[in-house]
């Protein structure tokens, strides 16, 4: 499931309107909108609040935000796998030292 999918499942499930959403992530109704058709990201502090009003682990959003970001960055590109799996040797090689 993308973060965009969650979300709007998430709203639906806990009855809000996007006009309700918008309220408490403090945004525009259009906003909400392009953020749950997957043409618009949030940022991390309408992530934060999206995780308060819908009752979602913040880190649960954070990780498909993160990962909808690097998609977004490389979809394109044809060496994004293998340039993906040089990242993940940095990451977990940083983690080691």
């Amino acid at each position: 499931m993308t973060l965009a999918e969650l979300l709007k499942y998430q709203r639906e499930k806990e009855d809000l309107l996007m006009r309700e959403m918008a309220y408490k992530v403090d945004v525009d109704t259009a906003i909400i909108s392009k953020i749950e058709n997957g043409y618009r990201v949030p940022t991390k502090e309408q992530l934060k609040k999206y995780a308060t009003a819908l009752h979602i682990d913040y880190d649960k959003l954070l990780t498909l935000w993160i990962s909808e970001k690097l998609y977004q960055e490389v979809k394109e590109e044809p060496k994004a796998l293998d340039a993906l799996k040089i990242v993940v040797k940095r990451i977990k090689r940083g983690k080691e030292e």
